[in-house]
């Protein structure tokens, strides 16, 4: 099964590529992120033309997460158990967090056997900031929801942009990063601690490169970018992960989005 993660920056402005994307690679799954639509405004007639069934999660113009499969989709869900939401303009001082509204980050799904989650992880904006506490807490409480599932035995994996920057070398430039954001201690931990829960991130197993390249500063000729795109699998499905591979390539050209698909094969 071949399965794809993309945060595509909007999915209406960047519907023929997905197209694209789902025909070359000749995917199974396409996890999704940051649609910026609601789900009837998504662009779908031409993806089941295709062959594809969808599921789309958004509330409005900001974030927003879809799966799109050809080999099955049942049990949707919109949200893990435990999932925070947030209140804008609240302040926090981390100690106590705000449980405030859901956004629309997170969508699972059943697929060809698979409990598969596109997560668009919240972005914490600048250290110390009450969105980097909320981005915390998300990492967390998704934690304890992968630890619980493993335990079952569940073949899972998380897919999406998940806004940590695990090591110096998934970044061009460590001191560009401002004020650190996306590379402290307490965000690589979160990070990492997924393997604790029974996981293992297997992208790197075949693919290196960056996910995200700026719109900004010539950051993309310059291949000035960042690899905050990942796949997350449960044990034993990460033991059938035959290939992986980074499409670089669909960042070129005009209306391309600013991340690139990350794309991961499963041994049936």
């Amino acid at each position: 099964m071949k399965i794809a993660t993309w945060n595509i920056n909007s999915a209406r402005a960047r519907a023929d590529r997905i197209l694209g994307v789902l025909d070359r690679h000749d995917l199974d799954v396409l996890a999704l992120q940051e649609i910026k639509c609601k789900p009837e405004q998504f662009p779908a007639a031409d993806i089941e033309a295709a062959g594809y069934e969808v599921a789309a999660h958004g509330l409005n113009q900001w974030n927003g997460v879809a799966i799109i499969s050809r080999v099955g989709l049942s049990d949707v869900r919109y949200e893990f158990p435990g999932q925070p939401g947030f209140t804008k303009g609240i302040p926090d001082d981390g100690a106590t967090f705000i449980n405030g509204p859901r956004e629309a980050r997170a969508i699972g799904a059943c697929v060809g056997g698979i409990d598969l989650w596109s997560l668009y992880v919240p972005n914490g904006r600048a250290v110390g900031d009450p969105h980097y506490f909320y981005k915390l807490e998300f990492l967390r409480a998704l934690h304890e929801f992968a630890t619980a599932q493993t335990r079952l035995g569940i073949d899972l994996t998380l897919v999406g942009d998940w806004n940590v920057i695990p090591t110096d070398d998934d970044v061009w430039d460590p001191a560009a990063m401002e004020d650190g954001i996306y590379l402290t201690d307490a965000e690589r931990a979160a990070f990492h601690a997924f393997a604790d829960a029974g996981m293992r991130e297997v992208s790197r197993d075949f693919a290196t490169n960056y996910t995200f390249w700026d719109y900004q500063k010539l950051r993309f000729p310059k291949n000035e970018g960042l690899r905050i795109d990942y796949v997350w699998a449960s044990e034993g499905l990460a033991q059938r992960t035959i290939a992986s591979a980074i499409d670089r390539d669909e960042r070129k050209g005009k209306g391309a989005s600013d991340h690139v698909p990350v794309i991961v094969e499963f041994a049936s």
